[in-house]
């Protein structure tokens, strides 16, 4: 497993503007190498700044938008058009400005999609297997409080299965209750594996994961590089 890198910014600001100059590097990159990158998305605050940065500077990359696809680690399941969607402020904040292909544009299935959470976990699943992307090119991750990533929350079973891509999650300690996440062995199929962390609330999370602790977000790694992109706040504790 590679040592992962510490990237500390000095305001959320400029870590989401750091998150996005790595992603169009990381992207232009790919397609060079003649890869059809597979990006996972997650979603949080600093998700949605980032999202909104590289939608400002993607007019001065190289990046093909219509050659790049687009998944998401984890996400609740409810109406398509509910403000709990992390597929929906993506959409609102990135993916709308860009010239993407919706063909590969790859939403976790929601409540209008599928008859139950269980459902749609097989069913996305399902869809990552048929796609033959082989790896993500990029996963992006969140940390909660409590170390989570993804919906792999601490002391839960989801976070131990390795016979699925996605898992369903019901009673989630955090609201909302149903959710459908990619499991670990799927999250770590990928070249690389960015943490995206602002605030203070996280500084103890942080610490505890990289310092080998036992919660999920120590957990998660890429096979080429895993990157910590850190605001000062939730570099605090280390």
């Amino acid at each position: 497993m590679n040592e992962p890198e510490i990237r500390i910014s000095d305001s959320p600001e400029a870590l989401a503007t750091d998150v996005a100059e790595h992603l169009l590097v990381a992207l232009a990159d790919a397609q060079a190498a003649r890869r059809l990158p597979h990006v996972a998305l997650t979603g949080g605050t600093i998700a949605e700044t980032i999202h909104e940065t590289v939608a400002r500077l993607a007019g001065s990359s190289q990046v093909d938008w219509r050659k790049v696809a687009f998944w998401w680690g984890d996400e609740r399941f409810v109406a398509p058009d509910s403000d709990d969607r992390n597929d929906r402020a993506a959409r609102i904040g990135m993916l709308d400005r860009l010239d993407v292909d919706p063909a590969l544009v790859h939403p976790v299935p929601s409540t209008e999609d599928a008859g139950s959470v269980a459902e749609a976990a097989t069913i996305y699943g399902d869809l990552l297997r048929a796609s033959g992307a082989g790896e993500f090119e990029v996963v992006m991750l969140g940390v909660g409080p409590d170390g989570h990533v993804a919906s792999l929350f601490p002391g839960r079973p989801e976070i131990d299965v390795e016979d699925a891509i996605a898992v369903p999650v019901t009673d989630s300690p955090k609201p909302p209750p149903e959710r459908v996440s990619l499991t670990l062995p799927a999250l770590n199929h990928t070249r690389a594996t960015w943490f995206v962390v602002s605030g203070e609330g996280k500084a103890e999370a942080v610490a505890t994961a990289l310092s080998g602790g036992d919660v999920p977000a120590a957990r998660p790694h890429g096979t080429q590089e895993t990157i910590w992109f850190l605001d000062e706040a939730a570099a605090s504790q280390l």
